[in-house]
């Protein structure tokens, strides 16, 4: 056993098993027995403990003291290949942190898939009080006793996805925790488990080759502490966010693009124009084959928006989905013109100049990832290219057969074009680009336009960056940490069971570890329907300081949180509802949200405080809320 120990944290590794143990301040926190240390080649797995050379050295420097490992001469498919790799685990003497890196030496002629490594912690106890947090979507904690089982992970659980908002897990015993950061997310993921019952969660990195080659080093970092709870571990991370230079404040952005001080407080609105599937769409239903289609003029929606202001709206903001010719998710990114049926470019300008006479925000839904097939300039050179030759396909949303377009093309097709909107008088001011802070990054092998994943998050950021240029304010379909930086507001930031129709079964404790981070950083609306006896989405509205929707037309109704209400409430009933969040967001939008508490263990009440003394208590039993101020 070798044994470092630094800055007052303790960390040791077993020569034998290869599994770390690390303590601090009596916080103590071992690699699981069963865990094995594996890379992945195809379809096979191989232990670290196959390589027929294995050496591990003390090595100290300027920074701190760790243990260096070197690993060489494996065996694949039955032959010797020159791969060979170093693992580095070491404490920063500045600050006791203990960093695992995982670093190739030489891959040539072998193709990494991934590599499973750290290890995962050991959490084997029945108890509430041992809890894993996720970040899926908003924020999941899951008891060790929790009777769902977690089950698979969305998007294969890759950061810089809905999967995981924020590339960071942590685990919390009787008070002591810990939190895993990694450093490079782009090409990371985590595996998590936690059967029906427990009494037990694991949860562990996978890291992803990178076109076909795993290429630099990996690195995750972990803080321990003590007589901590998820707050904390919240705070650890934002003040780490800071220091790397990804937190932007509200305030600071509006510095850039004043509109965002419109936008807080407005009531969201969210209307179509034209809806279409297309026959080689999964969707397409050939016994009703114009089910989902239709068409709402232009004009209509400018009469919407006339009689609301008529009736004393004071701030509003439309999300226009479908406005283009072919219809919601149709030919992407050739979009225009606008839908002739519904009015064209006089239409759309008219409802644009509607929404500004009225003194409202105009934003409109648009896509730079979905690749049609069918679109006017489609060219399959600028699907992303896999290293296997192809470019992936499928035919899953109304426009029919796509591939995924390279984000290097993103930004010019951006400003092709907006710059046509401006053209005939149409100035959006917001923007909403679809999944770009939902699905994970993509990959590009061709070498015209070559692509790693880290690159597809830059593109994906210059395109937010164009629209505030613009003075646009920037959108997209969910939140993640990457994007924070330029991104305004979402489409929703929801916790992970507003996803589900209401009675499925729910996978931990809904808790808003992104909002404890990034509240004043981004504006989040939230869902308000009162959907049964037991869930009232206005109160989560409210806890989490968010702006309300009005108004919410799911474009794919059943799926994504969009599912119907047992109650429906009467205009004046909703707005009245809308009213008391939107105060409150205007109150409380640029400031942090500082702490959260769950004051049952089951979470059916719970409290938020901010930075401005705001406090809100919710009760998820009795349907009530209270807003107050802390003395």
């Amino acid at each position: 056993m070798i044994h470092v120990t630094l800055a007052g944290t303790d960390l040791g590794f077993d020569e034998n098993s290869l599994l770390f143990s690390v303590s601090r301040n009596g916080s103590c926190w071992n690699w699981d027995k069963d865990y094995n240390p594996t890379f992945t080649i195809g379809q096979e797995e191989i232990p670290f403990s196959s390589a027929s050379s294995v050496s591990h050295e003390m090595r100290e420097t300027g920074l701190g003291r760790g243990i260096l490992s070197r690993y060489e001469g494996f065996a694949i498919n039955g032959e010797a290949s020159g791969l060979s790799f170093a693992t580095y685990a070491w404490i920063e003497g500045a600050t006791g942190d203990v960093f695992f890196e995982w670093i190739p030496l030489r891959e040539e002629n072998v193709s990494l898939k991934s590599v499973q490594w750290p290890g995962y912690m050991e959490f084997h106890e029945g108890r509430d009080d041992w809890y894993t947090l996720l970040n899926q979507h908003q924020g999941l904690l899951i008891p060790n006793t929790w009777e769902t089982a977690l089950g698979k992970l969305p998007f294969d659980g890759f950061m810089c996805s809905a999967a995981s908002y924020m590339p960071w897990f942590g685990q919390v015993k009787s008070g002591d925790g810990y939190i895993a950061i990694s450093e490079q997310p782009w090409d990371c993921a985590y595996c998590a488990e936690h059967p029906a019952g427990g009494p037990y969660t694991t949860v562990g990195i996978r890291w992803n080759a990178s076109l076909g080659k795993m290429r630099y080093r990996r690195v995750v970092r972990y803080t321990l502490l003590t007589d901590c709870d998820y707050n904390d571990l919240c705070k650890v991370y934002r003040a780490y966010v800071k220091e790397k230079g990804l937190f932007c404040s509200l305030k600071e952005k509006a510095a850039k693009a004043p509109k965002v001080e419109q936008l807080i407080g407005s009531l969201f609105l969210h209307r179509g124009i034209k809806n279409h599937v297309c026959e080689e769409s999964d969707m397409h239903d050939p016994a009703h084959p114009g089910k989902y289609d239709r068409v709402v003029p232009f004009r209509t929606r400018s009469e919407e928006i006339r009689a609301l202001h008529d009736q004393g709206f004071e701030k509003l903001f439309l999300h226009l989905d479908g406005w283009g010719d072919p219809g919601y998710d149709n030919q992407h990114p050739d979009y225009l013109p606008p839908c002739e049926e519904a009015g064209g470019w006089e239409g759309m300008k008219e409802l644009a100049d509607t929404m500004h006479e009225s003194g409202y925000l105009f934003g409109i839904h648009d896509q730079y990832r979905d690749y049609y097939f069918n679109g006017k300039t489609f060219d399959a050179s600028f699907g992303c290219l896999q290293t296997d030759g192809k470019i992936p396909e499928h035919s899953h949303w109304a426009g029919g057969h796509q591939t995924y377009l390279c984000a290097t093309q993103a930004p010019y097709y951006v400003k092709r074009n907006f710059s046509q909107l401006a053209e005939h008088g149409i100035r959006p001011d917001c923007a909403y680009l679809d999944v770009f802070t939902c699905n994970e990054p993509d990959e590009c092998a061709n070498p015209m336009h070559y692509m790693t994943r880290r690159d597809c998050l830059e593109f994906r950021g210059q395109c937010f960056e164009y629209l505030l240029s613009q003075g646009i304010l920037s959108s997209s379909e969910e939140v993640t940490d990457w994007s924070m930086k330029s991104l305004v507001f979402c489409h929703y930031a929801p916790y992970q069971f507003q996803m589900y129709k209401p009675g499925t079964p729910r996978k931990g404790i809904a808790v808003p570890l992104f909002n404890l981070v990034y509240h004043d950083c981004v504006i989040i609306p939230w869902m308000m329907e009162k959907m049964d006896d037991h869930n009232d989405y206005m109160l989560y509205a409210l806890l989490n300081g968010g702006a309300p929707y009005l108004i919410r037309d799911g474009a794919y109704p059943g799926i994504d949180g969009s599912f119907e209400p047992e109650y429906t409430f009467t205009d004046q009933e909703n707005y009245r509802r809308c009213q008391v969040v939107s105060k409150l967001h205007e109150r409380i939008a640029a400031c942090e949200m500082v702490s959260h508490r769950l004051l049952t263990p089951d979470g059916r009440q719970q409290e938020t405080l901010f930075s401005d003394g705001t406090k809100v208590r919710i009760d998820l039993d009795a349907l009530t809320y209270e807003i107050g101020h802390e003395q």
